[in-house]
């Protein structure tokens, strides 16, 4: 008696339970690596609230205690190289496929080493009253911008559940400027961590401005003379327009020098960014070409770049820092990011004519200017010889060709 007791009183007085689960897993690295799928087993602990109510939105944790795989006898990974993202699957009485990810986190890890991972994170939105039953399922190993893809191989027992009552004790306030578009067939969107939903067209109510997260993105840059790589801190931003954003992406910091001078004029860049959550595609942003001359050691900044992004989707859209390329002088380098590293969450209403118009398609969801053509795009990750991953090994810095003389960037150090 007593030690039921114990239990209930410490059932009611957590507000979160974990609990661990392992199953047998089948993990394929990507094709260039040339290596064969493993199979291996996947422990993992689940933490979420024991109780919640109908309309609560939840924090559920994925917790890695075994990774199925290893790291393969390819190459060293460095720390905060490697990101995990999943799929946890709610049941019983409610049913969603919840989003998990976890941050670029992680200590260095040696060829043939324990694959270390992030815990990630994911919010579910309660909706119906009873138990919900948590499991873990499917998930990638992002690293240098290939992705090894992991699945259960036998049926994954639930790790965790919530127990949910009829309904939520405090319902939003009615003048909250979340109201549902008359045009929409359905409920109102979730809101984002940060912001309002965005009303629809020609509703003054609600922000206008909303400001992205500053991220660091590490781009692998394919030139006309070799493969290179650069780190930059971007931040989108965006201000709302109708039912559309007018975009600016800005790059914080100077990440190249000069060791040449530059003409005015002689270089202009743009970018893909790339949509993600409710929508899909990208939008295209581009600025104007440098203005004066840069002269030889003086750092080359990288003005702000602007599009409009019509959203094809209603529900919560994400916007990260695409494709970037630099055209100069008849000569085009792509740098593509090794992570799609998410900058700015938007509530969005669908618009026709929109980013993925309603069908998911990666279509352009913005406007612009005579948008650059580039070949590829996509920085290499085939092998040469013997299954190596050559997107492992990119050096330090961007080169291109201008007329006949080499132009180096450099990047600058920044302190870790």
């Amino acid at each position: 008696m007593l030690a039921g007791a114990g239990l209930l009183v410490g059932v009611a007085a957590a507000p979160a339970q974990a609990a661990g689960v392992s199953y047998a897993t089948r993990c394929v690295p990507p094709a260039a690596s040339g290596l064969d799928p493993v199979e291996g087993t996947t422990e993992v602990q689940i933490t979420a609230p024991a109780t919640a109510s109908v309309g609560d939105e939840v924090e559920v944790v994925w917790k890695f205690t075994r990774a199925a795989s290893k790291n393969p006898d390819l190459i060293d990974l460095p720390a905060d190289s490697v990101q995990p993202s999943g799929t946890l699957k709610a049941s019983g009485a409610q049913t969603a496929d919840l989003a998990m990810r976890g941050p670029r986190e992680n200590p260095a890890i040696p060829k043939g080493g324990a694959m270390v991972l992030s815990d990630m994170k994911g919010t579910l939105k309660l909706t119906a009253p009873g138990t919900v039953t948590l499991t873990p399922d499917a998930y990638s190993i992002n690293a240098f911008s290939t992705d090894t893809k992991c699945a259960p191989t036998e049926t994954v027992k639930a790790a965790a559940t919530i127990e949910v009552t009829g309904s939520s004790s405090s319902p939003p306030p009615s003048s909250t400027p979340s109201s549902t578009p008359s045009g929409t067939p359905s409920g109102t969107p979730s809101a984002p961590p940060t912001g309002s939903p965005s009303p629809s067209p020609g509703d003054s109510g609600g922000p206008t401005d909303f400001t992205g997260e500053e991220v660091s993105v590490a781009y692998a840059c394919k030139t006309p003379i070799g493969d290179k790589n650069a780190t930059s801190p971007v931040q989108i931003d965006a201000r709302k327009d109708g039912g559309g954003f007018d975009l600016t992406v800005r790059f914080k910091k100077s990440v190249m020098d000069s060791p040449a001078d530059i003409p005015a004029d002689s270089v202009k860049p743009s970018m893909e960014v790339v949509l993600g959550g409710a929508d899909k595609g990208t939008v295209h942003v581009e600025g104007p070409a440098n203005a004066q001359p840069i002269k030889s050691g003086d750092p080359i900044e990288i003005p702000d770049l602007t599009g409009t992004y019509r959203p094809g989707a209603s529900g919560r859209s994400t916007l990260a820092p695409g494709v970037l390329t630099v055209a100069a002088l008849g000569t085009t380098t792509t740098c593509t990011p090794a992570a799609s590293e998410v900058s700015l969450t938007l509530d969005t209403t669908r618009q026709e004519g929109g980013a993925s118009g309603g069908g998911g398609s990666a279509t352009s969801g913005g406007s612009s200017s005579g948008s650059t053509s580039t070949s590829g795009g996509l920085a290499e990750t085939g092998s040469d010889s013997g299954g190596a991953l050559k997107a492992l090994g990119l050096v330090a810095g961007t080169v291109i060709l201008l007329g006949g003389a080499v132009f180096t960037f450099l990047p600058r150090r920044h302190p870790r």
